[in-house]
């Protein structure tokens, strides 16, 4: 089942062909908190709206350096500190944008814009202290997930071994385009990943070659508590722009097209605009960081 937030009103539904059924819930968030909705049997064909980002979670937990291959290719470029396992953050959830939403390249912060595609797991059910065993009781769906980050400004944040700022900007949380239910991927841990810039290949890897797995990965955050409707990101893979030898060439720019892809839920398709052409005034002065 692919759930979905729609049109000016942010209503929920069921995606079911090329028509949403609208379901008798306020936002995505209430739907899993009430463990599901009914069918209001209204239906709204998915040509005349717009899809919205699946939902804004309370929490959105953020996994670094699951995918070893992106910790080794991260050796190229000396940071300071180790991207390791089990590194978690906290992202903006005001920066969430949707489906075909544009990210703003804010070339006042930053002239190093990168991609990061990531599987992203949603939380039905709160809870605290739990199992690896018992995480599967937790888990209600997957998302796509597009981890805008700064390299400039995380290269400067990494001095310290922490870094936020990077990747909590306006607009550089890209997430959706819906949200497929658990029983539709029976194993999370065998799905094709991959990321396009302009219909050219940058990412491509596989979930099952994460290092620490979605149960473990749900289990130890729950010290942290979570609420229904949380989300948790499960880390990128590699191919970003900013570890290639040739970055400089890699880095989005106003006018590219991202499309983030993972088999079994569907692409995540978002464009790159400039501060002039989102706010219709040229950017602020230069920060330098």
């Amino acid at each position: 089942m692919k759930l979905v937030t729609f049109g000016d009103e942010w209503r929920v539904g069921i995606l079911d062909g090329e028509e949403i059924a609208v379901l008798d819930v306020a936002t995505m968030r209430a739907y899993f908190e009430r463990g599901g909705a009914d069918e209001t049997g209204e239906r709204v064909r998915l040509a005349e709206t717009r899809l919205r980002a699946p939902i804004v979670p309370k929490k959105f937990f953020h996994t670094a350096g699951n995918f070893r291959e992106h910790e080794e290719e991260s050796k190229q470029v000396g940071w300071t500190h180790e991207i390791a396992p089990w590194i978690v953050f906290f992202q903006n959830v005001d920066a969430i944008v949707g489906p075909d939403e544009p990210v703003v390249y804010p070339e006042h912060l930053t002239e190093e814009l990168d991609y990061e595609l990531e599987l992203a797991v949603v939380i039905g059910k709160a809870g605290k202290w739990f199992s690896p065993e018992e995480a599967s009781d937790h888990i209600a769906g997957y998302v796509i997930f597009n981890d805008i980050t700064a390299r400039d400004i995380q290269r400067r944040e990494m001095r310290s071994g922490v870094f936020s700022f990077c990747k909590a900007i306006d607009t550089f949380c890209p997430l959706g385009p819906w949200i497929v239910t658990a029983d539709d991927i029976p194993d999370p841990h065998d799905l094709a990943m991959e990321l396009r810039v302009n219909g050219e290949v940058r990412q491509t890897s596989h979930s099952g070659r994460m290092s620490v797995t979605i149960p473990e990965i749900v289990s130890h955050y729950s010290a942290l508590g979570y609420s229904a409707g949380d989300v948790l990101s499960t880390g990128t893979v590699s191919g970003v722009a900013g570890f290639s030898p040739d970055a400089a060439s890699l880095y989005l720019k106003p006018g590219d097209v991202m499309e983030a892809e993972i088999e079994r839920i569907g692409v995540l398709r978002n464009p790159v605009v400039s501060w002039q052409e989102a706010h219709g005034e040229p950017a602020p002065p230069r920060i330098r960081w």
